[in-house]
């Protein structure tokens, strides 16, 4: 066995070691959430016609419907109602950021961006819809089995080196009247984030953005001197008194927020605030609850 191959097979058992808590964890959610819900809303099931669309980037040619095309100057698709019954596309920042845990009592943000994922996964797949992992490269499928997939790429990821892993979503193509729910902290340079965001929006995608921070990035709860490091190559910034930044930290992070709300709302997407000593069954019912809605651009705190 080649030096690369041992190293993948390393990974994947230290992975599939702890799968089976995180799978538990998700489990255990979802079914807490899934008793008070019932199911997204859906245009329609079966191959009855719904409607002709334009076509877009990362549809397959063989839907193109030729006598509908050459009757105008676009190419467009022939669809079905169970097509416009959307899939989902599920993303988690998995950057050194999200690596983050202020104290032992709460877990780390990439943990709860894992454990709210898989969650979701399960309630949507077991409403019967289709999923997929943002930029997976694989087609959106429903099914228990999905769930295990998903969670060996989680705990796959977590074993790669974090400094590789980009802090926002890839940019990929995706057809119209899909879904995607973007978990991570966010707090990229706004205009970056608004880019990626409108990027999507105008494919006709539908959005929910999840920021999740740990309590200490909201309140700043230190006190003097303080060496603050970066987990990003951002190096050391000392701080001699905290007290004397604590309001202006404030307010920086505010306005990041407001930001982010704005961002949402202008295309028609909803953003939910995460605290990770908050419980995670309450960020699942409100997504879930928003998924189930028309556009809203919507902004809940969970």
């Amino acid at each position: 066995m080649a030096d690369a191959d041992r190293t993948l097979f390393g990974r994947a058992m230290t992975a599939a070691g702890a799968l089976p808590d995180l799978m538990v964890a998700a489990d255990r959610v979802a079914s807490t959430v899934v008793q008070g819900v019932h199911g997204r809303r859906r245009v329609g099931q079966g191959d009855s016609f719904w409607q002709f669309r334009r076509y877009q980037p990362g549809d397959s040619t063989q839907r193109i419907d030729w006598r509908q095309s050459a009757k105008n100057r676009a190419v467009f698709i022939r669809e079905t109602e169970w097509e416009a019954a959307a899939s989902v596309w599920l993303w988690r920042d998995a950057s050194a950021s999200m690596r983050y845990a202020s104290s032992e009592e709460y877990p780390q943000k990439s943990e709860r961006a894992e454990l709210v994922l898989l969650a979701l996964a399960a309630l949507l797949s077991g409403g019967g819809e289709r999923i997929a992992l943002l930029g997976d490269g694989r087609r959106p499928v429903t099914g228990r089995a999905v769930l295990r997939r998903f969670a060996e790429t989680l705990m796959l990821e977590r074993q790669a080196d974090a400094a590789r892993s980009a802090s926002l979503p890839p940019v990929v193509p995706l057809p119209a009247w899909g879904n995607v729910v973007l978990i991570g902290d966010f707090l990229d340079p706004i205009e970056d984030i608004e880019r990626l965001v409108r990027y999507y929006a105008g494919l006709g995608v539908l959005g929910h953005v999840v920021q999740v921070l740990d309590p200490a990035e909201e309140t700043l709860p230190f006190a003097g001197h303080v060496k603050f490091a970066g987990l990003e190559d951002e190096g050391t910034h000392p701080i001699r008194r905290v007290e004397a930044v604590r309001a202006q930290y404030h307010q920086r992070l505010l306005a990041q927020q407001e930001e982010l709300a704005r961002i949402a709302r202008s295309v028609g997407w909803t953003l939910h605030l995460h605290r990770t000593d908050k419980p995670p069954q309450t960020l699942l019912l409100s997504l879930y609850m928003a998924m189930a809605q028309p556009r809203g651009g919507a902004r809940g705190v969970v």
